[in-house]
């Protein structure tokens, strides 16, 4: 199901499996743009969850100067073979010119919470770099 994985971060011998679960990242401008983004993904299967936190404060470097700005984060569940998918559909509908879209493994997890995300998204693509 996955690869091995040790502290320093690399594949390798030892620890814990490294699953093809992914959670990925996005901030939004507001809760109504987080609310399409989140049901896009769900509708057409690249996502099988995507939590939408309460505001919070972002601040970032952009243009040269210091901004704050209050954003909601978008903490979306799936595959990491959609994930190339997953970035070309926000980027397709966000508003922001440059926006947020990290993808973190899922080491390990409940097996029926990550089998849960498998029978909820569509089969995945190949994965990007192989």
């Amino acid at each position: 199901m996955g690869r091995t994985w040790e502290a320093s971060g690399n594949p390798a011998i030892g620890g814990g499996i490294v699953t093809d679960k992914v959670v990925i990242l996005t901030t939004t401008a507001s809760r109504d743009e987080g609310k399409r983004i989140a049901r896009d993904l769900v509708d057409t299967r690249l996502a099988a969850c995507v939590n939408i936190s309460q505001p919070i404060e972002s601040v970032y470097r952009w243009q040269g100067q210091i901004a704050e700005e209050e954003e909601f984060l978008l903490i979306i569940k799936s595959t990491r073979g959609l994930f190339a998918e997953i970035k070309a559909e926000i980027s397709k509908i966000h508003s922001y010119q440059t926006p947020e879209i990290i993808c973190l493994p899922i080491i390990d997890g409940s097996p029926k919470y990550l089998q849960w995300i498998s029978d909820s998204v569509k089969p995945g693509g190949a994965v990007e770099g192989t």
